[in-house]
């Protein structure tokens, strides 16, 4: 099974980026799918799931300017990052998980799969 990010990249303070994961392998339409981000040093923080039948969940960090939305059609899961601060500034990685439950915490604990990451750099 394999997932790849791809829409990373510098922008400045306030601006937007979107994120987009594709799962090149495998079928993910019941998985808990979702986002993942890492500072160097620091825990991994649980930005933002959905489930299986588009409920989604996010930090408090990244409410009301992040929005989560899957395509089980392409297989694929995306993430529009709008007003984005400096301390957003991270590694993230796009996360599924064919668990019980579905929250961005879980996916940092314990996804089944994740991808290899990208970087979003806010200045």
């Amino acid at each position: 099974v394999q997932l790849v990010e791809s829409g990373g990249g510098s922008v400045q303070a306030g601006g937007s980026l979107r994120l987009s994961c594709a799962a090149r392998t495998g079928t993910f339409r019941s998985a808990c799918m979702g986002w993942i981000r890492q500072v160097s040093g620091q825990e991994r923080e649980g930005v933002a799931s959905i489930d299986a039948d588009g409920e989604t969940s996010y930090a408090d960090s990244v409410k009301g300017r992040f929005t989560v939305s899957r395509d089980n059609a392409k297989n694929s899961v995306y993430l529009q990052m709008d007003s984005l601060k400096l301390e957003d500034t991270a590694m993230y990685y796009c996360a599924a998980d064919f668990g019980p439950y579905c929250s961005g915490p879980y996916l940092a604990r314990r996804a089944n799969f994740e991808g290899q990451g990208t970087q979003v750099t806010v200045s």
